[in-house]
């Protein structure tokens, strides 16, 4: 009897650039695609932590060096893409938040936001494309957006407008791309526990908010996205595209 063949999760001999690896979902997701094969690239602007994390993979027997990168220089980022060499995979978890309500909104802030969560991801993720349609190679292209980039927040427009921004983007790159095997996703978390979202949890009323729209009833882990990371970078998502893998433990669900 021919059994389906199994998908495989595995990402030996891929390459992959993880840009806001320094930290959080980015290190989490970093560590995952290493786990699994992948020859990892991290990347943030904390040139001494990166050092740090490179000499722990390297300790556990992956594979992995770091660039230093500021995503928000857009210019500066695609010089050390280029220069760094091909990658199969891009997550991008290089993020900012600043959470105000919509009138106290300042241009500092709008403009801060913008350049990285939405400038910086689409070229970021234009460049990691040039270089796998100038080789003929597929691909896969993850950005970390966020549920916000499916609803609304108290005191996130800023931060909303940019993760629906990156969401719009996502599809239509992979309208463009698709033909030449290059996948363009969004993993979209609900409040994951990270040191930046602490400064939200430790607020009792907006806990008690958050707790009450996720419908599973708890916050989530980083160990709740690596999966999905893996996921959408291995050959097991390879009819996936365009598409936002929410993992918000079912807030958007109404």
């Amino acid at each position: 009897m021919n059994l389906p063949p199994p998908p495989s999760f595995r990402l030996d001999g891929k390459r992959a650039l993880v840009a806001g690896a320094s930290s959080g979902i980015g290190l989490a997701c970093a560590t995952a695609l290493a786990s699994h094969g992948a020859e990892v690239t991290l990347a943030a602007r904390r040139a001494d932590r990166l050092s740090e994390i490179v000499e722990a993979f390297i300790a556990k027997g992956w594979s992995a060096d770091s660039l230093t990168l500021d995503v928000s220089d857009i210019s500066a980022t695609e010089t050390a893409v280029e220069a760094n060499g091909l990658f199969d995979i891009l997550i991008n978890s290089a993020g900012l938040a600043r959470h105000s309500p919509a009138l106290e909104t300042t241009e500092v802030d709008f403009d801060a936001v913008n350049d990285l969560n939405f400038k910086g991801a689409y070229f970021l993720t234009r460049v990691v494309a040039r270089g796998l349609i100038k080789a003929g190679k597929p691909g896969s292209l993850i950005n970390i957006t966020s549920q916000m980039g499916q609803v609304g927040g108290i005191d996130r427009a800023v931060y909303c407008g940019t993760k629906h921004a990156v969401e719009g983007f996502t599809k239509a790159m992979a309208i463009e791309w698709g033909q030449l095997g290059i996948r363009v996703n969004t993993i979209a978390p609900t409040f994951i526990r990270t040191p930046l979202a602490e400064q939200t949890l430790a607020i009792p009323e907006r806990r008690a908010w958050i707790e009450d729209k996720i419908k599973l009833g708890r916050v989530g882990e980083l160990s709740d996205i690596t999966g999905a990371a893996v996921y959408l970078a291995s050959d097991a998502s390879n009819l996936v595209t365009g598409t936002a893998l929410l993992v918000d433990g079912g807030w958007t669900a109404d």
